[in-house]
Order: structure tokens, then C-alpha cells, then sequence
């Protein structure tokens, strides 16, 4: 009977981690565990004293500080790997999960289903020949050294990557492989994996190779199973269901995907939402389950297709799925009005509502309420708004039938405001200064909870300061974001200097900005 031996890279969430290794070894398997050397110390003492003395959990002898297409993951695979490979004799497969994956079968049907057939499950296709690169550098990938990190070190992996193209310094692959390429997740065979440890020990230039090419972990174990193993065993699939959006990033699965989640022809599934409790809770609970029959359908990957191709409003996954060009649109124009006192901002959408022909809704992103179009549900909750924004935006361009809409934002979400301005339509900034009197602070410190109704006198006062140097802290990071078109009106201001920051934010002449000032004379009022 097949016993699993799950390799789990994790970088966040001890207490989740502590409960998936929990859920998975209840059923007499075994997870080996990398935490992250990035993450805070204490949270991988959470987890050692949680599972220390666990006989179904075995932990990397050595942390690693992992970086996204390094060498680095790859090493804290082989450090768990190796872990593994040693504290658990019995385990017949070893399968690689991380934080975010969840189990959409039972233990009882996974081990039934690696039973049915002696393989290993991995994605393996010819890198030089095929298409799974779909974007960005190539055989660059392979030929040439990287030291650097492409996200966080841009400057210099570029230069790096150049300065070896204009010199010609380029490198063979290690003699008698053929460099295979694949997803990351895999679930290989014991004697599958002894065979490449041994290999990579005997072969030390291996290691040197691909430690210094770009997003490894999509090729070391691809290229060195597809060395070790006979074609006709290998299956070039993964065990683990996941969709990438035309961003190129995952889909995040909810609450109410747990009916498709079991559907697929997988074993696990990622990326689950931390925030969704439930889906969690019932997928920990079934990989315990017994005697659970599933029906196949195996739709997931089609029906996203679909819904994305079509743009479907309404449906049941529209909302979480984005259109096929993921882009607002070069030639539209994203206004967001920025503004601590909601309902000084609350004011100039309304104005701007009546004078112009502008779409001008009001804090979309936080209240229910925001003078939103009739979406078809989409827009349903806050939290959806929030985690599928783009989407969103894209959406009331459409309902509305303007290449211009104006929104509301609080100046603390300055990310929220640099997405969209890293998007090919034009992002356009208005910072709305308001004076906070002591009465105002005191209020929004009750408003953020950072006092209670019946905290004394003596210690608002003393924290007033504080909040102070926070609200400035918030003006400060806006101004100092760098978006190209950012404009202000101040309280207390000249009105004409009003009026043109104003029109340089609505695109409108001065005097249409001017007489939708007049509109609202006591728009900074309390």
C-alpha cells in the first residue's frame, strides 16, 4: 500500500502549517518540513514545538533563505527531501506540496490511485523544443550564469545577463542531459528519488549547472527524472490542480469551489485562500473521509477558459475569473480621488456626479454603499471588490460606457493606488489635504479601534500625537509614491490654485473645475 511522504515548503502561517502536517499524517503518512530561514524565528519555534517530537514529521536540517526562481528552493526541496528520504523508510512516494495546498481526494483514494499504476508524476517537456515558456528569456535561462534575483535585484540581473551576451560567455549543459522543463509540483516514486540523490552526489557539476540557471525548480527534478527513469514510467502531469490567470498568476480558490475542487482528476489543489476557512475545514476533514466515491469530471481548466473567453457576468465563477486581456486599457483613464475625511470626498463625487458627464462612484473598496452600476452581483461584498479590483474597474468602464471613471480611496491603501497605476491605462492621483482638529483625531482613533468608548481623558490625549504622526505618515507615502499625475486641493488653499489642480485631475477647463468648487463652498467642512 502507498505511503506518502509530502515535502512542504513553507514560508508563513505556522499555526496552518502545524495543522496541515497535523491533517496529513493522520492518516499514517509523512511530511517532511522546510520553513522558510526568511521568516521570523519565533514562528518556526511555533512549529518545532508543536511537531518536535511527532513521529510523522521530520524537519530540513538546515533552513534556507528561499527567493521566487532561485537556486535556493530547489536546495530546501533536496535538504527536506533528503529528510525525508532518511526518517521515513516506509514511504513509497514522496509528493511536493506547499502552504497553500489543500487535499481535494481522500487519503484512501490517493493511495489507491498511486497503487493503480508504478510511475512518477511529473510535468516533463523538452525545453529547447517545446512551448511551456510562454514568455521572457528562454535558452538564456540555461546558457548564460545568474547570480541575481530578477523581482528583487532587476538592475542587476539584466546587466549581469547582458554584459555575458556582449562577450559571448556562454556554457554547455552538463554532458548526456536533456534539459526537460515542467510545473514545480510532482510526487515521485522512492526509488525515483534515491536515484537522483545519488546521482547529484556522484555528479557533483550537475548541482553547479543548475544552480546557477534561472527558475530551477521548473527544471532540475524535470531534467534529472527524465534521466534516471524510463520514458514509459514517467506520467507528464502533476498531481496538483492549479490555473494560472493571463497575468501569469494563480487562481485563488474560495469557499464555494469546493464542488469543483473535487471534481478534478487531482489529488491536492492550489492556491486556497487563507481567508477561506471553510473550503479549508472541509478538504482537511475529507482527506480523513472513508468510502467517499467521487465523480470525475475534470472541467476546471475548460470552464475558466470559458468564462474568461466570454467575459460572463453574473455567473457563477465570472467574478473570480479576469477577462482574457487583463489590462484596463491604454486608452482609458483610472481618477481616484484620495481623501481621510470620507465625506469631504463623498462631497466632490457628488458635485462632479451633477456638473459633468464623469462616472464618479465613491469608496467602492470600503463601503457597500458607493453609487456603484447594477453589476450582476459581481460586486456583491467588499472583500470580492477589493481582491479582484482590476476586474472590477474594468467592468464599470463597461457598464458605464466611458473611457473615464472617477473613485474613492483612503490615502492608507497607497498599493492599491500604485496597481492601478501600473497599469497601461492612464492613472490619474487627487490628494484632498484636510486639517484634523484634536475632536476629529480623537474620533478616528475610536473609529480604527485604537481606543475604546471608555478610555479616559488622560490617555487619548497622550496618544493623539501618535495618530497625528500617522495621518501625516499616510500624506507623506502619497506624496511621495512617485505617480506621474498627481494633483492636490487643500483646505484653506488659494481657489484658484484649487480649481486648476482640479481641472488638471478631471481633464475639464478651469472654469467647469471652478464652478463645481462653487457647488460644494463647504466641502472641507466637519
Amino acid at each position: 500500500m502507498a505511503r506518502i511522504a509530502f515535502i512542504l515548503l513553507t514560508h508563513k502561517d505556522p499555526q496552518g502549517v502545524i495543522d496541515q502536517a497535523r491533517r496529513l499524517t493522520a492518516t499514517g503518512d509523512f511530511v517532511s518540513i522546510h520553513f522558510d530561514r526568511r521568516a521570523p524565528a519565533a514562528m518556526f519555534q511555533q512549529i518545532r514545538d508543536a511537531l518536535a517530537d511527532h513521529p510523522g514529521v521530520a524537519f530540513a536540517p538546515r533552513r534556507l533563505k528561499c527567493g521566487w526562481g532561485e537556486w535556493s528552493l530547489v536546495a530546501a526541496t533536496l535538504e527536506a527531501l533528503r529528510a525525508a528520504e532518511r526518517a521515513f523508510p516506509q514511504a513509497t512516494h514522496f509528493y511536493m506540496l506547499s502552504g497553500d495546498c489543500m487535499p481535494i481526494k481522500s487519503a484512501e483514494f490517493a493511495r489507491n490511485f498511486l497503487d493503480a499504476d508504478d510511475c512518477d508524476y511529473i510535468e516533463s517537456f523538452d525545453f529547447f523544443e517545446s512551448d511551456w515558456i510562454k514568455t521572457g528569456i528562454k535558452q538564456e535561462r540555461l546558457i548564460h550564469r545568474h547570480w541575481f534575483n530578477e523581482r528583487t535585484q532587476k538592475w542587476l540581473f539584466y546587466t549581469s545577463l547582458q554584459l555575458q551576451q556582449r562577450f559571448g560567455l556562454t556554457r554547455e549543459v552538463p554532458k548526456d542531459l536533456q534539459v526537460m522543463i515542467g510545473s514545480q509540483w510532482w510526487c515521485l516514486r522512492r526509488q525515483t528519488v534515491e536515484a537522483i540523490l545519488e546521482l547529484i552526489a556522484q555528479r557533483p557539476e550537475i548541482v553547479r549547472f543548475f544552480s546557477t540557471t534561472w527558475i530551477p525548480d521548473e527544471t532540475f527534478f524535470q531534467t534529472l527524472v527524465a534521466h534516471v527513469v524510463p520514458r514509459r514510467q514517467i506520467r507528464t502531469r502533476t498531481l496538483t490542480f492549479l490555473i494560472f490567470t493571463d497575468y501569469g498568476m494563480p487562481v485563488t480558490f474560495y469557499n464555494d469551489h469546493y464542488d469543483l475542487l473535487l471534481r478534478q482528476d487531482y489529488l491536492f489543489a492550489r492556491k486556497i485562500s487563507p481567508e477561506a476557512l471553510e473550503l479549508r475545514a472541509r478538504l482537511g476533514a475529507l482527506w480523513q473521509a472513508e468510502g467517499h466515491a467521487f465523480t470525475i469530471a475534470a472541467e476546471g481548466r475548460r470552464l475558466f477558459s470559458f468564462l474568461t473567453g466570454r467575459g460572463r457576468i453574473g455567473r457563477r465563477f465570472a467574478p473570480r475569473f479576469w477577462e482574457t486581456d487583463g489590462s484596463l486599457g491604454a486608452e482609458r483613464v483610472v481618477q481616484i480621488v484620495v481623501a481621510k475625511k470620507w465625506h469631504v470626498a463623498k462631497r466632490l463625487t457628488a458635485a462632479i456626479r451633477a456638473r459633468t458627464e464623469i462616472p464618479a462612484v465613491d469608496y467602492l473598496f470600503n463601503e457597500q454603499e458607493a453609487h456603484l452600476p447594477d453589476m450582476g452581483g459581481v460586486a456583491s461584498t467588499v472583500d470580492k471588490r477589493a481582491r479582484h479590483r482590476r476586474a472590477l474597474v474594468k467592468l464599470m468602464f463597461e457598464q458605464f460606457g466611458s473611457d473615464r471613471l472617477v473613485f474613492c480611496v483612503d490615502p492608507s491603501a497607497v498599493s492599491l493606488i500604485a496597481d492601478f497605476d501600473a497599469d497601461r491605462a492612464e492613472t490619474r492621483v487627487l490628494f484632498i489635504e484636510s486639517r484634523f482638529d484634536d475632536d476629529y483625531v480623537r474620533g478616528h482613533m475610536g473609529r480604527v479601534g485604537l481606543v475604546s468608548a471608555d478610555a479616559t481623558a488622560q490617555v487619548v490625549d497622550r496618544l493623539l500625537p501618535v495618530m497625528r504622526s500617522d495621518l501625516q505618515h499616510e500624506a507623506d507615502r502619497l506624496k511621495e509614491a512617485g505617480f506621474a499625475h498627481l494633483e492636490s486641493i487643500a483646505d484653506g488653499a488659494d481657489a484658484s490654485r484649487n480649481a486648476q489642480a482640479l481641472a488638471a485631475f478631471l481633464g475639464v477647463p478651469v472654469e467647469e473645475a471652478r464652478a463645481i468648487l462653487d457647488d460644494i463652498p463647504h466641502l472641507f467642512a466637519d
